[in-house]
């Protein structure tokens, strides 16, 4: 209580903080509470959750448990009450240094509770306040180990190599560190103006990233939707021209294939008839003329057989032609034998034959 009353008049009184300071440590050792030594009247009810030492003659003769316990007077003396509860203990704050030098005010709660009252009694004079020093000291040396940063990320794993620690030395007093946990962690005000500025950097360093980040997921996006629209776009046009052929175009050709089939057909059954062949040697005669006479008119080059003035000869080249494309693939039976020679004694033929015959 008189160490928790200076650390407070630390707080109201700067300008006597020394000789505060200096109270504080000529203070005494906080005092264990209990319900007080009773007497012995050799009859005696313990309550629960305490256990009473009782000394013979100044010697340890037992512990007595909760419940009706029976001593002999004037022999028998309870020396110690301990609390079998759980303690809770504020440990005062105190300055410890970073392993970046940097001076830290730091306080604390500890939960203790007795195990073994026999050891709590007889193993230290206060193990509370023992306990409380232990914890000071392992936090200051704990502190000293990790910097400023990892101080604030790591206060569970410092609260657990603190508990650790208080255990190891506890052992032999008969108490057992259950938790202990920081309260408060005051830092100077320039390291504090610092923090917040790197807090501030960082956070304006994030905004970036997002913000460029957001700039390339929107470009990407955009990259993708032209991609598929054109995607899209094409397999339309593709599917329109399928369609297209599959559809119009598809019935132009079958008309057209229909017609050319007919044309055939008739021209076919025409040239059947009599003097059919002279007819188409005359019609294959004009078109081949007709062919010369266009050919100076699409281009200034002209290429022009040898013989061009002979009209006679080019009729009969044309004839032959003729001949070669209509001459049948199978063997002809007599009747178009018979028909042959009847064609090739045309008046037509006699005529170009006389006139082969003049010329020549």
């Amino acid at each position: 209580r008189c160490q928790q009353l200076a650390s407070n008049l630390l707080h109201l009184l700067p300008q006597h903080s020394q000789q505060l300071k200096r109270a504080a440590q000529l203070a005494p050792a906080p005092c264990r509470w209990n319900s007080g030594l009773p007497m012995n009247i050799g009859v005696l009810f313990v309550p629960q959750q305490e256990a009473w030492v009782v000394e013979r003659m100044g010697k340890f003769h037992r512990i007595l448990e909760p419940g009706l316990n029976f001593l002999i007077p004037l022999l028998d003396r309870i020396r110690y009450v301990q609390s079998l509860k759980e303690i809770v203990i504020n440990v005062p704050e105190q300055s410890a240094v970073t392993l970046d030098n940097v001076t830290l005010q730091i306080d604390g709660v500890l939960y203790l509770r007795v195990m073994d009252p026999y050891k709590a009694s007889y193993g230290v004079e206060d193990p509370e306040y023992a306990v409380t020093q232990l914890a000071q000291t392992t936090m200051r040396s704990e502190l000293g180990k990790l910097s400023l940063d990892r101080v604030f990320r790591e206060r569970e794993s410092l609260n657990a190599s603190i508990v650790d620690a208080i255990n190891q030395a506890s052992d032999c007093w008969g108490i057992r560190c259950l938790r202990y946990e920081i309260k408060d962690i005051h830092v100077p005000p320039r390291v504090k103006e610092s923090m917040q500025m790197q807090v501030e950097a960082e956070r304006r360093k994030r905004a970036t990233v997002l913000e460029s980040e957001g700039t390339r997921e929107s470009a990407i996006n955009v990259a993708e939707g032209q991609k598929q629209a054109q995607i899209l776009a094409s397999e339309a046009e593709k599917a329109e021209q399928i369609n297209k052929a599959a559809g119009r175009e598809a019935n132009a050709m079958l008309v057209k294939a229909r017609a050319k089939a007919e044309a055939i057909q008739l021209l076919a059954a025409a040239l059947a008839q009599q003097h059919g062949n002279a007819a188409a040697s005359l019609s294959v005669a004009e078109q081949y003329v007709n062919a010369f006479s266009k050919i100076a008119k699409d281009s200034n080059t002209v290429l022009l057989p040898a013989n061009t003035g002979d009209v006679t000869n080019m009729v009969a080249q044309a004839l032959g032609i003729y001949t070669t494309l209509t001459k049948p693939q199978a063997v002809k039976t007599q009747d178009e034998m018979s028909q042959t020679h009847e064609d090739s004694q045309s008046p037509a033929t006699q005529m170009l034959k006389a006139e082969q015959g003049s010329s020549s």
